[in-house]
């Protein structure tokens, strides 16, 4: 401890962390050390970005993260926390930037802030509503979507999270932006699974952020996920995410309220209905691989994505509310535990869905990162494979 004190007096000021995973996805929670910021909760975000975006890349990447780490920064402040309306505010990081919305970092969250005993951190804990019949609590998470409401399983005098049962959220409204989208692919973008077919057909759908939902059939992989070799469907993303981001089919179906900081194309998600491991009296499963941000992929069945898959299914008229459903990922596939189970809660006037998805998540460790001033290779952190 001496030494660990001796180096944060003569390095930067130390940003401390809690690590978890859900279903193997990380989620590395920032709850002190990371600088103030200023505004709407929107706003901040813009600030993160702009102003401390060297930061996010010394958190989240090498040598103290990695290409696929993902994080949660922890804001106390908002116009909706001081409104009333939410306990407590979240930006989500990852590779490329921030996002609007990560269920399987919501899921982690709803632990750690039941968990948690720093007010100086959680500000509003002693005023979580405790449920003392069901052994539950609810946290109100402005994220930049909107509010999540979280419910999470406690101990019976509410103190501390039980992770022997899961953390269910229930998602922001959800809807079917665009369905069956047909577009050409040009021969410079074609790869070679997708033989001699020239166009493909896909989904967009909103559940907190924008999906471009496709078959792995569709994309030329006549075995679907099953078996799939990782690097072959890497390199079909890598070309296929770029040219759906800029294509005006899909840019017209990415349209959010908050404008230009939501209306954007965050994943490409890779579906196949034939595979997934399948929980007890759960009949509907299917298995999912998200690539997204600067095509990172996602272990978990990804939550938010699970909302918007429930609602392209309310839409196309393929699952009834209540109805419940299992999402895996490969992982959850590979140690048959770790499928997100979904239903929908209830339908808005406009049709969009409230979707209820719940999971597990873990602690792995703790840590307290610093930087020593003429550490140029990590200050800023870096990707290996953009430095070869």
């Amino acid at each position: 401890m001496d030494l660990f004190n001796s180096i944060c007096s003569e390095g930067s000021h130390a940003i401390k962390t809690i690590d978890m995973h859900t279903t193997g996805e990380p989620t590395r929670i920032v709850y002190a050390g990371f600088p103030d910021l200023q505004g709407t909760l929107l706003e901040q975000r813009e600030q993160a970005h702009t102003s401390y975006d060297h930061l996010r890349k010394r958190i989240m990447l090498e040598p103290r993260g990695h290409f696929d780490m993902y994080g949660a920064i922890i804001r106390r402040d908002t116009e909706l926390v001081e409104s009333g309306d939410a306990d407590i505010g979240v930006l989500f990081t990852h590779n490329g930037g921030f996002s609007t919305m990560c269920g399987h970092a919501t899921i982690a969250l709803g632990r750690f802030l039941v968990d948690t005993t720093d007010e100086c951190v959680f500000p509003g804990r002693r005023k979580l509503t405790f449920d003392a019949t069901t052994c539950t609590a609810q946290v109100r998470l402005h994220a930049p979507c909107g509010v999540v409401t979280i419910t999470v399983p406690t101990t019976s005098d509410g103190r501390k999270s039980d992770p022997s049962r899961p953390v269910s959220f229930l998602s922001t409204p959800a809807y079917a932006a665009a369905t069956d989208v047909q577009i050409d692919i040009p021969a410079h973008i074609r790869w070679e699974e997708l033989g001699t077919r020239k166009s493909i057909k896909f989904d967009i759908s909103y559940g907190g952020a924008f999906y471009a939902l496709v078959t792995a059939r569709e994309l030329g992989f006549a075995n679907g996920l099953q078996a799939v070799d990782i690097d072959q469907i890497t390199a079909c993303i890598r070309r296929l995410k770029p040219f759906l981001t800029s294509h005006p089919r899909v840019k017209n179906a990415l349209d959010h309220p908050e404008g230009s900081s939501m209306s954007f194309l965050y994943s490409v998600m890779v579906v196949d209905e034939n595979i997934g491991y399948r929980p007890q009296e759960i009949e509907g499963v299917e298995t999912g691989l998200c690539y997204f941000a600067d095509n990172e992929i996602d272990r978990s069945p990804t939550g938010s994505c699970v909302s918007a898959r429930m609602a392209l299914r309310y839409h196309k008229g393929l699952i009834a509310p209540g109805e419940k459903r299992a999402y895996n990922s490969l992982i959850s596939n590979h140690f048959a535990e770790g499928a997100f189970i979904a239903r929908i809660a209830s339908v808005c006037p406009d049709t969009s869905v409230i979707v209820q998805v719940q999971g597990f998540a873990y602690y792995t460790g703790t840590s307290a990162f610093v930087w020593e001033e003429g550490d140029k290779t990590s200050q800023e952190g870096f990707v290996f494979g953009k430095c070869v």
